[in-house]
């Protein structure tokens, strides 16, 4: 592919993809596929696809794993499908005009800005922080095909190129912190996204980087980039239900978020235009907090439970560092809880043990965990969430 360089990528945009360095010179000599399908694999990969179906008005399908079209269309002129990662299911395809796809992008420079791509190139995520960095002319630091050792291969790069911007999930948070251990990290602007982000993991971060800028984003593949919670507290004010930011409309609907915002996917949205996003909700005071996922829920002996809710309670106890907890299928219950725990270092089982049941005794029998496990970490998809599926 030989173009004109795209408006959305800065010319002082530089790319390390592992031992690789781009510009635009060398992304637009990158070969790309016919037919307007790319796996999304990688940064490089992805940007120089971007830039070739733009050049010629055509859609763009980013598949994340094994490419396969599956009767996907183009569709006509320059959109953007994307995947969704499959986190608690089947993976959904949303189709997003480029336009909105950058909706809320600034594109603001920062001079010496090294960004860290710990989200899947393909994922709405990693898409949001691979534009960003290009149109403020950052650098952007990747590394590919870490496998299952991608957190601590991540944190040796961010150590070793000094990067100052860090955007991944508050699982990937929990892993990259235990992997950083007591190195140092020139960090300007801390952002959680992709989860919930729970307010254990807002306070360990606002402690360990007290000199960055701290922020959780909630955003989707189906509705787009929606808003930035700026003030180091989990959820979001309940005022924005009424006057909400970035022309959002916000609400709730027998406890599950409901949103209409001018950069959600058309095919995603109601014939008014609102989208259910699935996320549990509740109102305590000022405070809108999440609990969990509608689809998440399950039955324990007739008891619907949700596993996230009870994560975060897990989560909240001195001692743990990580924590995640899944149904598994029971011949009587239906389901049952379990909890697989990370300590920190030096931390004493038997006590973090009692701590544990202490912080569920006050639960629904249904909604205490019968079987916890201590491990030294937790599996991380390549979306950096902590998996959900086969917890139905």
């Amino acid at each position: 592919m030989t173009g004109r360089r795209p408006d959305w990528i800065h010319p002082a945009f530089r790319l390390i993809e592992g031992e690789d360095s781009f510009g635009w010179a060398e992304i637009c000599a990158l070969p790309v596929p016919a037919g307007g399908v790319v796996q999304a694999d990688r940064p490089s990969r992805v940007l120089a696809a971007l830039a070739a179906a733009q050049a010629a008005g055509q859609g763009l399908l980013l598949a994340r794993g094994t490419v396969d079209p599956n009767g996907w269309l183009p569709g006509q002129g320059f959109t953007v499908t994307l995947e969704s990662s499959g986190t608690t299911g089947t993976p959904k395809r949303l189709r997003h005009d480029f336009s909105r796809l950058r909706g809320r992008l600034r594109g603001v420079a920062e001079e010496g800005a090294r960004w860290l791509l710990t989200y899947d190139p393909g994922a709405f995520a990693g898409l949001q922080v691979m534009l960003t960095a290009a149109a403020a002319g950052a650098l952007l630091v990747a590394v590919p095909d870490a496998g299952a050792g991608t957190v601590a291969a991540l944190a040796t790069a961010a150590r070793r190129h000094g990067v100052t911007h860090v955007s991944g999930t508050p699982s990937f948070w929990r892993a990259f912190l235990m992997a950083l251990g007591d190195a140092e990290l020139p960090l300007a602007a801390v952002t959680l996204g992709g989860e919930t982000a729970d307010q254990p993991i807002l306070d360990r971060l606002a402690e360990r980087f007290p000199k960055a800028r701290l922020r959780h984003i909630y955003a989707s593949t189906e509705a787009g980039a929606l808003f930035a919670v700026a003030d180091g507290r989990a959820g979001f004010p309940a005022g924005w239900l009424d006057e909400a930011p970035d022309g959002l409309e916000l609400r709730i609907a027998d406890n599950v978020l409901e949103v209409r915002s001018p950069r959600a996917a058309p095919g995603a949205v109601d014939a008014d235009g609102w989208l259910s996003t699935g996320d549990l909700v509740e109102r305590w005071g000022d405070r809108v907090l999440f609990t969990g996922r509608l689809d998440g829920l399950v039955n324990v002996g007739g008891v619907k439970v949700s596993p996230e809710a009870v994560e975060r309670r897990l989560l909240a106890v001195d001692g743990v560092a990580d924590a995640t907890v899944l149904a598994v299928a029971s011949p009587i219950t239906g389901h049952l809880l379990t909890a697989t725990i990370v300590p920190v270092p030096g931390a004493e089982e038997t006590t973090l043990r009692a701590a544990l049941r202490a912080a569920t005794a006050d639960l629904p029998p249904a909604a205490r965990p019968r079987v916890l496990t201590f491990a030294d970490h937790i599996p991380l998809s390549a979306a950096g969430k902590k998996s959900r599926k086969g917890s139905q």
